[in-house]
This record gives structure tokens, sequence and C-alpha cells, in this order.
């Protein structure tokens, strides 16, 4: 018998029938790796918003929970502390870890003297050196003239950088823009190693520019002139117990220091609210609000999202309203 033998015309077929397989075989694996990342993308989107509707609750139980303070003072029990305590608002998704600060518990950069600034940066552990630079540095920004201090910058200095810019001359806008003073960097601002940034400790939102002896800080108490670390942790420890008036209490200390000091209650409050899920941390939102009467607030900084420098202070933002 004849044995038969394939062809060359077969072995072209079965070659042409590999590479459509294979080409196949590419085509649906793409298309299953592109069906992929778009699910796992649109998962992800999901749990992003879910993690912000959860972050923006907090910010609006944090403004429920500020009036019910202004219009029950009494209720010691209940209302929120202005201290950076944090509190808990539970969702059905997740929870949310929010905090109140009292913004006249802070130094105002434009109403502030350069003492308290001073004396602010040294308890903070800046130092001395860098500590005038930065100071008279602010001195200058703020004021109207172009006549700089000993260590301090005007435009002159800050024309002379890579990026060249001007003094402004005028008043802060916000926190973030001691950025452009000469001597502060970002992690002296928001912090980092283990140590808080001066971000925590500043404001431009004090409607008096006095310092709240009943929710300032201890780093805040001392940098009031005349204030020693002594008097800075009795008064806190008085803010504990009912029925002490700090004033009364002072005695001769507090006429000593009222100038810099206040002891009204504030209508300026920072929320800081953070999302909690199965994912861990997640969306945080930083604003600050100014209240009106019983029922009206205005937002007065906005920033969302806020990404969190574990260290000590915040690092990032998508943008500020």
């Amino acid at each position: 018998m004849r044995r038969a033998y394939p062809s060359s015309v077969d072995g072209i077929a079965l070659v042409l029938v590999l590479w459509v397989l294979t080409i196949l075989m590419t085509i649906v694996l793409s298309y299953s790796y592109m069906a992929r990342t778009e699910t796992l993308a649109t998962v992800s989107f999901r749990q992003s918003v879910q993690e912000r509707f959860i972050a923006e609750a907090g910010v609006e139980r944090a403004i429920i929970e500020l009036f019910y303070r202004k219009t029950n003072p009494a209720d010691t029990e209940h209302i929120w502390r202005v201290d950076c305590t944090p509190y808990e608002v539970k969702t059905r998704n997740g929870y949310a870890t929010v905090s109140l600060t009292d913004e006249s518990a802070k130094v105002d950069i434009n109403k502030a003297s350069d003492v308290i600034l001073r004396n602010l940066l040294l308890n903070l552990g800046v130092d001395e050196e860098r500590v005038d630079i930065i100071v008279d540095s602010i001195m200058d920004w703020r004021d109207p003239d172009d006549f700089h201090r000993l260590h301090g910058a005007e435009s002159d200095y800050y024309m002379s950088l890579p990026q060249p810019y001007k003094a402004k001359n005028a008043n802060f806008d916000s926190i973030e823009e001691l950025l452009l003073v000469r001597g502060v960097d970002r992690e002296l601002l928001y912090g980092g190693k283990g140590h808080r940034g001066i971000i925590d400790f500043l404001t431009v939102y004090s409607e008096s520019g006095k310092i709240n002896l009943k929710t300032a800080p201890r780093e805040v108490l001392q940098s009031i002139p005349g204030v020693t670390p002594e008097m800075a942790d009795t008064i806190i420890s008085w803010r504990q117990e009912e029925g002490i008036n700090i004033q009364q209490a002072l005695g001769q200390n507090y006429s000593l220091i009222s100038r810099y000091v206040t002891l009204a209650d504030s209508n300026t409050f920072t929320i800081d609210s953070e999302a909690h899920t199965d994912r861990g941390h997640g969306y945080s939102i930083r604003a600050t609000v100014r209240l009106y009467g019983v029922n009206k607030y205005k937002y007065l900084y906005y920033m969302s999202p806020l990404r969190l420098n574990r260290g000590g202070g915040e690092q990032e933002s998508d943008g500020v309203e």
C-alpha cells in the first residue's frame, strides 16, 4: 500500500490554526484583564465615595454638637469637648473619628505679638537662631512696608529665590501660606518624625486675637508672657473641675496676662473627621466653621480630602475652599 504523507498545504493550515488560536486566547485574556481591572476600579471608587460620605457625616454631626454645646453649656456630661478629644460617629458601613478644636485656643499669626510667636516656637523645640528668622519674617510678611527686621525678609529676599515672588505685606489668608515665609518648611508646619507641626497651634480665624484660657493646650498657654509651665499645668487642672472660676483663681496673675487672654466662649471651631471602614483609615476632612445664632453657620475653610501624616500633622490635600 502506498503511504500517505502530509502535504505542505496541511502544514501551513496547521500553523494558521495555531496562530488564530493564539490570537484568540490573547484577545480573551486581554478582555478578561480589562474586565477585572474595571471591576476593581469600580469597587475602589465605590469604597472611596462611601468613605467620603462617612467623613462628611462626621463633619455634619460635629456641627450639630457645636450648636448643642452652645445652647446647653451646663450639660457637661454630654457636650463635646473642643480640645481635640476624639469621638466616634457610627454609620451603617463604618464610623468616623471626629474631633473639635477651638480656634481661640490657638495663636493668631495675624494678631499675635512677636513675643508670643517666639515663645510658642521655642516651646515646640525649634532652635533659637531659626526662631529669630521665622518670627521676624512673619512680622515682615504681614506688615504693610518693605523694611525688613534684623532677621526678617522682604521682597528683595524672596525675589532672589529660584522661583521668585514678592512679600505679601498683608495678613495671612491661611496657615499654609506660612510655607512662603523664610525659615518655614513642610516638616516644621505639618510635623513629622514623631513631633507635631506648628499648624496645630496656629490660626488666622481668631475673632479677638486673644488666647482662650479655657481651651488652649499647654504649648499655647506657655507662650503667653508671664505664664510658667507650672501655671499652665494648674490652669489645665482647673479646667477639669466644675465650679472653678479661672480668673478669680489666678488672682493678680490674671491682671498680668489679661491683655493676651480671654475667657469668652468662641464661635469658631475646626473639625477633623476621618472615615474608618473595613479597609482601615480612609478619607479625611478638615473644616473650620463659624457659628451664628442658634442654627446658622459658615464654612471658613474646607480641606477635602486631607491626607494625614501619621507622624504628626497633615501633608497633602487636593484642594481648599
